[in-house]
């Protein structure tokens, strides 16, 4: 891959990839005739010196904005809501999210919520809300600045009720966005913190989508492509930060989110009720579970297991490899071992295995897993 050029890739949805990618938006709003977008961000984007750079060349096309930043970094529908009242005041015709997870999930939604006003968890997909995602939906473009969730590429949105704090999944094939301008140069600037969680949320996403137990042998093989991406340049991200090891880790994180299509597991489970309940940030919480959840694994995948470890050149292909490495990783960018690093305390437990038991992602795990076992593994992780 030559990284100072731009390339469309058509997979799920149009993709333009590579450095400079996000200059091209205005052009394609004007060619589409998009001319009042509503751009979802968070407060801390809309600072960003790129994010300036962004609206002033959109007005410079004499296209109107407004932007939207009022959002949780967990969102929540209370978020929703008023981001489609911005969008019906000030009457836009497009949508655009630019961000990490959180900005995407809450551009999603409110792509959704436009033309279907009805209570938002009815459209929930665990209790079959999709089927009632009937109307059309607003044009939407999404900009990663993270290499982190993969949202970019989804049809699916995460949005936790203000008050109960569970997780609700909004998810239909249009709310695929039109195209991705994946442009790497917007995540230079990351601060290693943030580099090293969203990497982490990214390898999470490849490696419980190659193990989960649905069959896709696509997936499978994107996801391994993934786990060998990220293991090639997620210290240099972090440590050493350049254009290739940036672009590495976009592509990846846009792999992961691809392959996660077969479902995720445990460690999503796990990571779910610490944004929910502590408002941890969401990779932070994969990063700290992912080799605990890992080891839960092992029992019964030993064959993926091995291939996983041959995918990250180790010396030993074993099970308990893999997860040795994680930890490696994981002290290497400054990810902590142990939940009450990030201030899981053990008073948090009972609470936190409830959510999980509860929440929709172990379902698709390669082996069961109980209440009890989401207590042990909080316990061992704390």
């Amino acid at each position: 891959m030559i990284f100072d050029k731009i390339y469309q890739y058509n997979f799920p949805t149009t993709i333009l990839f590579g450095a400079g990618a996000s200059k091209e938006l205005g052009d394609y709003l004007l060619k589409n005739n998009l001319l009042k977008p509503l751009i979802i961000t968070d407060k801390t984007i809309a600072q960003f010196d790129f994010f300036k750079e962004i609206i002033y060349g959109l007005k410079r096309k004499n296209i109107s904005v407004e932007v939207f930043d009022d959002i949780h970094k967990n969102p929540v529908k209370s978020d929703v809501y008023k981001g489609t009242d911005v969008y019906d005041i000030s009457r836009r015709d497009c949508i655009i999210g630019i961000g990490g997870g959180a900005a995407l999930d809450v551009a999603r939604a409110v792509v959704l919520r436009v033309n279907h006003r009805e209570d938002l968890f009815k459209y929930d997909d665990l209790i079959g809300g999709d089927v009632y995602v009937t109307n059309d939906v607003p044009h939407f473009i999404t900009i990663p600045t993270t290499a982190g969730t993969g949202s970019e590429v989804g049809r699916s949105a995460i949005i936790a009720d203000d008050e109960t704090h569970q997780k609700k999944i909004l998810f239909s094939p249009k709310l695929l966005a039109k195209i991705v301008f994946a442009d790497p140069l917007l995540t230079l600037d990351l601060p290693p913190f943030i580099t090293a969680a969203t990497g982490m949320d990214a390898l999470t996403h490849n490696m419980e989508a190659y193990l989960a137990k649905m069959p896709h042998p696509l997936c499978e093989g994107i996801a391994l492509e993934g786990i060998s991406l990220i293991s090639q340049s997620l210290e240099n991200a972090v440590n050493r930060p350049d254009l290739e090891s940036r672009s590495k880790m976009l592509i990846a994180s846009i792999m992961g989110a691809v392959a996660f299509q077969k479902g995720l597991g445990v460690v999503h489970s796990l990571a779910h009720p610490l944004s929910s309940l502590l408002d941890t940030h969401h990779g932070l919480a994969n990063a700290v579970n992912l080799p605990y959840g890992m080891e839960f694994n092992i029992e019964g995948s030993e064959y993926k297991f091995r291939k996983i470890a041959r995918t990250l050149e180790l010396k030993d292909e074993t099970g308990k490899a893999v997860v040795e490495y994680l930890f490696d990783l994981n002290a290497t960018i400054g990810i902590p071992h142990k939940l009450t690093d990030i201030g899981v305390k053990q008073e948090h437990i009972e609470m936190l295995a409830d959510l999980a038991v509860a929440d929709f992602a172990h379902p698709n795990n390669p082996k069961p897993v109980t209440r009890e076992d989401f207590r042990q593994l909080y316990s061992r992780a704390l």
